[in-house]
């Protein structure tokens, strides 16, 4: 499980740490994908098969089915950690996230996010509002 919010700088080869305490769950790698928000989504390799099965058994037809995988698979990157613990983050997802320098990792529970820090903390203030309304109407 993951949570709690982590600020780091990008360093200049565009690489982030990965928080210390998820370093041995991920020790096998990750897979970037674009979130539906403008953050990045960081899947453990467990979590990602979970997802990629979800989508290619569901009831959808051919058609639609190919737009999702086009729309998930082709922008998603596997990635190993190095040997400081970092994620090499690529281009397309730093531009489509606007990550530039300070970003926050936030656990999502099963996966973690990675957003621009002034991003973030508007879909924190918005998410917080939103939970407690959601929470109230169980």
């Amino acid at each position: 499980m993951y949570f709690g919010e982590y600020s780091y700088k990008i360093d200049e080869k565009g690489r982030v740490p990965v928080p210390p305490r998820f370093r041995r769950d991920l020790k096998d790698g990750v897979v970037l994908s674009p979130g539906a928000e403008k953050c990045i989504n960081i899947y453990p390799l467990s979590e990602w098969r979970k997802l990629t099965t979800s989508l290619t058994s569901g009831p959808l037809a051919p058609s639609k089915l190919r737009k999702l995988h086009r729309a998930i698979f082709a922008t998603a990157f596997n990635i190993a950690l190095d040997g400081q613990g970092r994620i090499a983050l690529p281009v397309p997802l730093r531009d489509y996230a606007e990550i530039t320098e300070d970003v926050v990792i936030a656990g999502a529970n099963n996966y973690l996010e990675l957003w621009n820090s002034v991003l973030w903390e508007e879909e924190k203030a918005m998410s917080q509002e939103q939970a407690w309304q959601i929470i109230e109407s169980l």
